[in-house]
């Protein structure tokens, strides 16, 4: 592999630098392509809302515990300079995977208490709202996924330059895991790493092989190499 590459900045201590950035609907996305989210589930001004009840799941949650005073506008940066998602989807993505029981996703808990989940996001969503952004969520990582293993399989990059993609990819894929809370050991670390490398190896293995077959042409029924 080659050289580590420069560690990720943290979108908490970007936060600290400014924080006069705050989370609308309205200006979350940048993303031209992304539908925009439903209105919020109230409109009542803020010292007009009646006290709620905060369920004791929701109040014990500490996912975003290390987002502390990070505003909306430095972590959605953050990803959209590595990744497809933005702020707003990859948080209500990992809801939607600590909030699922047997029956479904409880989408009205996590709207309804959004901005006790995840620190940086400061309106209530409606149930709508968030199976948006679940949906788009999950079309961003089917098409990226799409784009990388075209990009492995064409042969556009060496085998020593997929190990570099991958390895970056790995690092900030490792680096949101760990502002979620998850603490992954060294060995871990590596025998991720291992799995992955071995799947690449795998997929060019593959890709060679299904370039350079025999195809039967259907037409006349000769026998040519793509």
């Amino acid at each position: 592999m080659a050289g580590d590459p420069p560690a990720p900045d943290n979108p908490v201590e970007q936060a600290n630098e400014d924080t006069d950035s705050d989370y609308s609907e309205a200006g979350a996305s940048t993303d031209a392509t992304e539908p925009e989210p439903a209105a919020p589930e109230s409109n009542t001004p803020p010292e007009a809302e009646p006290e709620r009840d905060i369920p004791d799941d929701v109040a014990e949650y500490a996912r975003f515990s290390k987002m502390d005073g990070a505003a909306y506008d430095r972590v959605n940066q953050f990803l959209r300079d590595r990744t497809y998602v933005t702020a707003r989807e990859w948080a209500i993505a990992r809801l939607c995977s600590d909030f699922r029981t047997e029956t479904g996703v409880e989408m009205t808990k996590i709207g309804r208490n959004l901005p006790e989940l995840v620190p940086f996001m400061t309106d209530t969503y409606s149930p709508q709202a968030v199976n948006q952004a679940r949906s788009s969520f999950e079309s961003k990582v089917r098409k990226a996924g799409a784009t990388f293993l075209y990009g492995a399989m064409c042969d556009f990059f060496t085998a020593e330059e997929l190990d570099d993609v991958m390895y970056e990819a790995t690092e900030v894929a490792k680096f949101l895991l760990e502002v979620e809370g998850v603490d992954l050991t060294v060995d871990e670390e590596l025998a991720a790493e291992e799995r992955i490398s071995t799947v690449m190896r795998e997929v060019r293995q593959a890709s060679q092989e299904l370039r350079y077959e025999e195809v039967e042409c259907p037409e006349c029924g000769c026998i040519h190499e793509p």
